[in-house]
């Protein structure tokens, strides 16, 4: 095998899914710190996440702090931001959040899969579709706001049927920037998509995201050739890679990227398809790339 440098591949990745603190509970690294090791090791930029709290305003902050990367901010629209709540979402957006999950921990598909894996989680969870299966009214607020701000519309962990109607209504409206969050992360939701959902999102124009969490063999021990493979039929051009990293058991982000990225390469991935998905792809996600338009 030839020999692979994989500090140059991770040099001008983007990692839009990590968890740095502060957070509710305790963090291996916190967003200022977590920003500097990226800017170190050459990545482009960050994307903060948080189930708790808005997290532009950190992001406002360390980007003040941490020159030579971008760090973005983001929205998940759980509980704890009111659940679908135009009113959190606007404010975010004004502070530069640039991605909004759809409920995560806190959808109706995965609330008991969370309570499962211990989280102290009240309620029935969110659904973004009615009783009649249409998308419920606060929907059109939402996706208005996403659209006016040129936002990143995440499906958190919803199921595969409001999936369909989001992407659906979101692709009606005028809004070209999806990604597809945890596809194959039974551990994270009731009902999955199949691999024939998610090439047909692909073919939609939506983005799929895989990430390292699920792969870990101290977290739920995916296998990661069949990720590759799953990866392989969808097209990389169709895919992103991202950590979903900052829990305090689990690798720093950035080490997370570059043991993601070898892991890729491993199972059969070109690094010219590795770089699809840890830099151009996200780059048009984040309008980094402002020669490329979503496909």
């Amino acid at each position: 095998m030839d020999f692979i440098n994989i500090d140059h591949l991770v040099r001008g990745s983007i990692d839009m899914h990590m968890h740095p603190g502060p957070a509710a509970g305790p963090c291996r690294v916190d967003a200022i710190e977590a920003a500097r090791q990226a800017q170190q090791a050459g990545m482009q930029a960050i994307v903060l996440k948080s189930h708790s709290y808005t997290a532009a305003a950190v992001a406002v902050i360390v980007n003040q702090l941490v020159p030579g990367i971008r760090v973005f901010g983001s929205v998940c629209l759980d509980f704890e931001l009111g659940g679908l709540n135009f009113h959190a979402l606007e404010s975010a957006a004004m502070l530069g959040a640039k991605v909004v999950w759809m409920p995560t921990f806190s959808a109706i598909n995965s609330i008991n899969r969370m309570r499962a894996l211990g989280l102290p989680l009240e309620g029935e969870g969110i659904s973004l579709l009615d009783q009649a299966g249409k998308l419920v009214p606060e929907m059109q607020r939402i996706l208005s706001t996403i659209k006016k701000h040129n936002m990143v519309l995440a499906t958190g962990h919803i199921s595969p049927r409001e999936v369909f109607s989001l992407i659906n209504e979101a692709q009606r409206i005028g809004i070209k920037k999806v990604v597809v969050t945890h596809p194959t992360d039974k551990e994270f939701a009731e009902e999955l998509l199949s691999l024939d959902e998610l090439q047909q999102l692909a073919r939609m124009g939506a983005f799929i995201e895989f990430t390292l969490v699920g792969m870990l063999p101290n977290e739920f021990c995916h296998d990661p050739a069949q990720i590759a493979k799953i990866i392989k039929s969808i097209g990389p051009e169709h895919c992103i890679i991202s950590t979903d990293l900052g829990q305090p058991q689990n690798p720093l982000p950035v080490e997370g990227m570059r043991l993601l990225i070898a892991t890729m390469l491993h199972h059969g991935l070109s690094q010219a398809e590795v770089e699809l998905m840890a830099k151009m792809n996200p780059a048009i996600l984040l309008d980094l790339d402002k020669n490329s338009e979503i496909r």
